[in-house]
C-alpha cells in the first residue's frame, strides 16, 4: 500500500538495539535541558487545555536526538506517532494519504523535512494552519477542488539544514528548537545508561574516554559502545576496560579528539594541498572523494564547534588547533 511505502515502521527506523536505547519520557532523556524545560511547559499546558501541541521544528547536526524527542512528545501527549521522511513524500497524494489517516492529537514526524518537494510543501501549509487540505480533481477547465478537513494534529519536523527550509514553512512552526552538541558529562550518563541496558559494565575511566571521543553526539557514543563491547567480548573480558577502549577506538580510526578518518583527511588535505585555505567546499570534497553535502552536514559542524576550521566568504581555513592536532607546522612538517 502507498501508506506502507511512505510511512516507516518502527522496526526499520533503526536496528532493534537502537530502539531499546531510546528514552521514552522527558525525565529519562539526558541533555538538552533548556529544550526539555520548554517542551515540558508546552506539553503540560496543551494537555490542560485538551488541545493538540503546536507544531514543533527541531534542527541540528545528525545524531543529537531529534527523532527520539519526536517519539517522546507523542508519548508525553498520550497519542500515536506516524513517521516518514521528506524524500518519501514525492507527490501531494502521499502527504494527503498520511494526513487523512491521523486521529485527533496524533503526531506526524517528518525527518529531513527540508527535502520535501515544493508541490508537497504547499499542501502542507493549509494542513498545518487550517487543519485542512485541498485536493485538485481533474485537469484544466474541468478541474475542481475538494477540501478535506483534518483532525487537529502535531507536526514534528526535523532537519540538519535549517537554512534550506522556506520562510513560509518555518513560520508555521510554533515551537522551534536547535539541538546542540552534548557535554562529556552528559555523554557519560548516556554511556552508563547504555551499559546497564546491555548489561555490560564499563569502568569510569573508559567511559570518560569514550565520551571524549564521541564528537558530542549520543548516536556515535552508543554506536562506539557496541563496537568496543565487540572487542571486549572477543578478548573474553567481562567488562569494558580503559585498555580495550583505547585499543578499539584506535582500530576504528577515532583519534583522541574524536575525529574519524574523514575528519582527519579533511584537515590533512586542507593544510597540505591547499596551504590551510581558504578553499571552497566543492574543491575540498572532490579532493577527498566525499559528497560536499555530507561534509557540510556531518563533518564540518563538529570541526567548527571544536575550533579546527573557520568558514569565510572565500572558503574554509584551517586554524592553529588543526595544525597542532595533526603535528604540522605552518610551512612544513614538524
Amino acid at each position: 500500500m502507498m501508506e506502507d511505502r511512505i510511512l516507516e515502521k518502527q522496526k526499520i527506523v533503526g536496528d532493534e538495539e537502537e530502539l531499546t536505547l531510546r528514552p521514552q519520557t522527558l525525565m529519562e532523556y539526558i541533555g538538552q535541558n533548556e529544550i526539555k524545560e520548554m517542551l515540558k511547559v508546552f506539553i503540560k499546558t496543551a494537555l490542560y487545555r485538551q488541545e493538540s501541541l503546536d507544531h514543533v521544528l527541531l534542527y541540528g547536526p545528525p545524531g543529537l536526538g531529534k527523532t527520539t524527542l519526536a517519539h517522546i512528545i507523542a508519548n508525553e501527549m498520550g497519542t500515536n506517532i506516524k513517521v516518514t521522511t521528506g524524500p518519501a513524500l514525492t507527490r501531494p497524494g502521499d502527504l494527503a494519504s498520511i494526513l487523512s489517516s491521523l486521529d485527533a492529537g496524533d503526531v506526524l514526524f517528518i525527518d529531513e523535512i527540508h527535502r520535501i518537494p515544493k508541490v508537497v510543501e504547499e499542501v502542507l501549509y493549509s494542513a498545518m494552519e487550517d487543519y485542512a487540505i485541498d485536493i485538485v480533481l481533474g485537469k484544466d477547465a474541468t478541474a475542481t477542488t475538494l477540501r478535506i478537513d483534518l483532525p487537529p494534529f502535531t507536526l514534528v519536523g526535523a532537519t540538519t539544514r535549517y537554512g534550506d527550509l522556506t520562510s513560509p514553512l518555518r513560520d508555521r512552526f510554533g515551537i522551534v528548537h536547535q539541538l546542540n552538541y552534548y557535554h562529556e558529562s552528559e555523554l557519560m550518563q548516556i554511556i552508563n545508561r547504555t551499559s546497564k541496558i546491555f548489561n555490560y559494565p564499563i569502568d569510569d575511566i573508559a567511559c570518560a574516554e569514550l565520551a571524549k571521543r564521541s564528537r558530542g553526539t549520543p548516536r556515535i557514543a552508543n554506536r562506539l559502545f557496541r563496537r568496543i563491547r565487540d572487542f571486549a567480548q572477543y578478548e573474553g573480558l567481562a567488562s569494558i576496560t580503559t585498555l580495550i577502549t583505547d585499543y578499539a577506538l584506535n582500530k576504528l580510526n577515532i583519534d583522541k579528539a574524536g575525529l574519524d578518518i574523514t575528519d582527519q583527511r579533511y584537515l590533512t588535505y586542507l593544510i597540505e594541498r591547499f596551504q590551510g585555505g581558504p578553499v571552497g567546499l566543492e574543491a575540498l570534497a572532490a579532493t577527498i572523494s566525499e559528497e560536499a553535502v555530507t561534509l557540510e552536514d556531518v563533518n564540518e559542524p563538529f570541526l567548527l564547534q571544536e575550533g579546527f576550521i573557520i568558514r569565510t566568504p572565500r572558503g574554509r581555513i584551517a586554524t592553529d588547533r588543526a595544525y597542532e592536532h595533526l603535528g604540522i607546522k605552518r610551512g612544513g612538517l614538524v
